[in-house]
């Protein structure tokens, strides 16, 4: 079964999280997905898969890695705007739902769906979008414990987000 799940990616990264799978589609890439541990590495099966399976890397390496990957145009216009203003938050800074939607003029669940719908976390750097009194969701998952949530918590650690310290939280015990 996993050998199948696998199949629908066009690179798998190991990450300390899990795992990246990458996706791409002509000269695209098409989707950037967090998977649990259960998915190896698998090595990229063209050169855009792989040009972005050293980018996650470089940025798993290092968190002021900027990406300069060709994205597939996705989502609504209004997801556009989220995504973009997402994209302007600095490496070890958050803002939350409501700070956005206010930016927006809109609804701080509006671009909570938003988040949840980015087609390219890491290169759109949702996880820097928190709710006003904790964490929030991720990837349209709010689990507490579960694994969407640890990869936040990974990400925002990574970047030096301050609260956020990777030997204090469960997924690395």
């Amino acid at each position: 079964m996993l050998d199948k799940e696998s199949g629908i990616f066009s690179a798998i990264v190991e990450a300390p999280f899990g795992a990246v799978g990458i996706r791409s589609e002509g000269p695209y890439i098409s989707e950037l997905v967090y998977l649990p541990a259960r998915f190896k590495e698998k090595a990229p099966v063209d050169k855009l898969a792989e040009q972005a399976a050293k980018q996650v890397d470089a940025y798993l390496n290092n968190p002021d890695y900027q990406f300069t990957l060709p994205l597939k145009e996705a989502g609504t216009a209004f997801q556009g705007r989220v995504w973009q203003a997402i994209s302007s938050i600095p490496r070890g800074q958050v803002l939350t739902y409501g700070q956005i939607a206010k930016h927006l003029r809109s609804a701080p669940r509006a671009v909570g769906q938003a988040c949840g719908a980015n087609w390219y976390p890491l290169v759109i750097p949702c996880h820097r979008v928190t709710a006003a009194g904790g964490i929030g969701g991720f990837a349209h998952n709010d689990d507490e414990t579960g694994f969407h949530l640890g990869v936040k918590r990974w990400l925002l650690a990574h970047e030096g987000v301050a609260g956020y310290d990777r030997t204090q939280d469960a997924l690395w015990k």
